[in-house]
């Protein structure tokens, strides 16, 4: 069957990004009816394309095309927009978190009035909503690689939008060059697979690579891997990603962070099972560098979120370490496939589509929270904040609900998909391979490590945020954000718990995107019911629709029980024992406190460095103690500025010839051209 409502709701979806966009410059200098039109068409715009996703999932697939052909050298393209299953996927993600963020950033945004242009902030916005969708909806590369390039400049002008401040500039620009370093290796890999198929459609690339020689296929493997990996932010690719998304408006850090970064998970599903295919146990290396590279991504990603104090930053990396968990059970499903395990591969590569849909929600959620204490507060400094629950009471409870997610507990949706994921590992002992074995057993080791660490990260990040005392005056005098704010998170937090829920009833349309990939099915063994099982041997099972239920029970009745037959006991309402000394923010656990023990553990690779200084008064007895720590970015000091070193010693040295002389440029253009006569005669 065929999608007919996206025939129309397609060029609907793009004429209001467009129009909403322009009419938000328009409407620049009336505030109010600017960011009525810029995110009400954004709203309407994501609404839309929810319903052309669930369409696609339930119809067909929807293709819709421009009469426009070109040509580059001997191969045409047209302008085609193809919505497949793995598209519609992405599309559903994509406007399921782009909906709540239109209706949040009604309230964000109104900080920027008299200080940067709204009309501005909305083409922006609408842009790039509109170029992400073109993004997994385009059916050609070149259409690919416009849309691509349009959502990194977009993004890039989001991420400088307070352009007066330097840092934020800075961060920008080392977005600007990683991203186009990222574009230049995924052009040239593209590009090499349409020579391979002589074609640029995206259905004649189908299953390319089996007829592609070994190098060449390698070749294209790497650069696939190192140019959307710098744009997923895999260590060592990541160094933009903690600084841009802190720069962003914390509504656009929740698109980034939710959704464009999976826009590379979605291109590596699609070139590595649509395009250059799995032919064999010869190809599980592939799956096996995905697991090395994505295990130390994790675990890297948690480590610094764990000792950051920027609530932004902290985010950051854990969207690295996320990223990390989903191509952890994406280069398993790669590995299963090369065994023909394909029931194996089908749960892993479920287990990845899951874990991109529910981290888009709840980090999502995370950002858009961090946003509110950042608009009620003025600080990203952890060190800074406390006692926000009090003041920001709504805030405090969506939050809640973003933070008990993203450490997976039932029945929220992070439990789900990383249950799935833990149990297409556990199920690797199906291979016959001794080393594959070990290393998928290293990798689920580290998987363990990494929620550990996890789960402690945002412990400490809403224990420091939201309780004790205010530990300074922008803490003490917050107060609740706008409604259209909090309206936002809502929508979120309750789909963090409905898509835990109805997890039985979601795989089935999941199971219907991965079917065609690994050339199986398994929604009718791995969800039945209120239940989700392995499709293997029944290895293991859960329910958490029956887990909520008995929490829902338990809880209340442990309660009782114990008030009940507990016995009374008398209450006596005093002051904290303080040893004679009044107690106050001052004595609280501090951020920097509570990790130490674990800074210690892991100081071989932070690699910390203390300073104390102590100054004394005219009083001996009375002496002011400072003490500082600092963890040096390894990469940046180590990889990159040794690099950015001797690019820059080698521009220096070429600029000899820019000898700002015509007749010399004329020469240089001469040379080339009998050079490339040369070759090429």
């Amino acid at each position: 069957m065929r999608a007919l409502l996206g025939d129309y709701l397609f060029p609907l979806m793009v004429i209001l990004a467009l129009c909403g966009g322009f009419s938000a410059v328009m409407l620049n200098s009336r505030n109010k009816a600017c960011i009525g039109v810029a995110f009400g068409a954004a709203a309407a715009f994501s609404a839309c394309g929810i319903m052309v996703a669930i369409e696609v999932l339930v119809e067909g697939p929807l293709m819709l095309s421009l009469p426009i052909t070109s040509v580059i050298g001997q191969l045409s393209f047209g302008f085609n927009i193809v919505v497949d299953q793995l598209s519609a996927f992405f599309l559903l993600v994509i406007c399921t978190l782009a909906l709540p963020v239109s209706i949040y950033s009604v309230g964000y945004v109104k900080e920027y009035e008299g200080h940067y242009g709204l009309g501005r902030f909305g083409l922006l916005f609408n842009l790039f909503l509109l170029s992400m969708v073109l993004v997994v909806t385009a059916g050609n590369i070149i259409v690919f690689l416009i849309a691509w390039e349009l959502m990194s400049l977009c993004s890039y002008f989001l991420v400088t939008f307070e352009s007066r401040d330097t840092e934020k500039a800075s961060a920008g620009l080392l977005y600007l060059v990683m991203t186009h370093i990222g574009s230049a290796l995924i052009m040239l890999a593209l590009l090499l697979l349409a020579f391979q198929a002589n074609s640029f459609e995206f259905s004649d690339l189908k299953n390319i690579g089996l007829f592609m020689g070994v190098d060449v296929r390698s070749i294209a493997f790497i650069l696939l891997l190192l140019g959307f990996g710098t744009k997923a932010g895999i260590v060592p690719l990541h160094v933009w990603l903690p600084k841009a998304h802190p720069a962003a408006p914390s509504n656009i850090s929740a698109l980034m962070s939710g959704v464009m970064i999976k826009t590379a998970i979605y291109m590596l599903i699609r070139t590595y099972f649509d395009f250059l295919g799995i032919n064999g146990p010869g190809d599980a290396w592939l799956g096996l560098l995905f697991l090395l590279i994505a295990s130390i991504s994790a675990l890297i990603g948690v480590l610094y979120a764990l000792v950051e104090k920027d609530i932004k930053r902290i985010l950051a990396f854990s969207s690295i370490e996320n990223v990390g968990i989903i191509l952890i059970a994406f280069g398993a499903a790669m590995v299963f496939k090369a065994y023909g395990l394909n029931e194996l591969a089908a749960l892993a590569l479920i287990a990845t589509l899951l874990h991109v849909f529910f981290h888009s929600l709840f980090k999502g959620l995370l950002f858009l929270g961090a946003g509110s204490i950042l608009h009620a507060t003025g600080t990203r400094n952890l060190e800074k904040l406390g006692g926000l629950s009090h003041r920001m009471k709504v805030t405090s409870v969506l939050f809640f609900v973003g933070v008990l997610s993203i450490v997976a507990i039932p029945p929220f949706n992070g439990f789900v998909s990383e249950w799935l994921i833990f149990q297409s590992l556990l199920l690797s002992f199906s291979l016959n391979d001794v080393l594959v074995n070990l290393l998928v057993a290293t990798a689920l080791g580290m998987l363990a490590l990494t929620g550990a660490l996890a789960a402690t990260c945002f412990v400490r990040f809403y224990g420091m945020a939201f309780l004790a005392r205010p530990r300074s005056r922008e803490a003490a005098e917050a107060k609740e954000v706008p409604r259209s704010m909090l309206l936002g998170m809502a929508v979120l937090a309750a789909l963090c718990l409905l898509t835990g829920l109805l997890s039985t009833y979601i795989i089935p349309t999941v199971d219907q995107v991965t079917a065609p990939l690994v050339g199986t099915s398994i929604a009718g063994r791995l969800a039945g019911g209120l239940v989700l099982q392995t499709p293997v041997s029944s290895f293991s099972s859960m329910s958490p629709i029956l887990i909520s239920i008995v929490l829902l029970v338990a809880l209340p009745s442990i309660y009782l029980i114990a008030t009940r037959y507990g016995g009374r006991r008398s209450e006596r309402v005093g002051d904290t024992w303080d040893c004679g000394t009044p107690l106050s923010e001052r004595n609280e656990y501090t951020p920097t406190g509570f990790t130490q023990p674990l800074k210690r553990v892991f100081n071989g690779f932070y690699h910390s460095k203390t300073s104390t200084s102590i100054e004394t008064g005219s009083d001996p007895y009375l002496r002011k103690l400072s003490f500082e720590t600092s963890i040096p970015e390894v990469f940046e000091d180590y990889l990159y500025r040794p690099i950015a070193k001797i690019v820059t010693g080698l521009a220096r040295k070429g600029g000899v010839i820019q000898t700002g002389s015509i007749q010399a440029y004329l020469a240089y253009i001469f040379v080339i051209l009998l050079i490339l006569l040369v070759i090429f005669r």
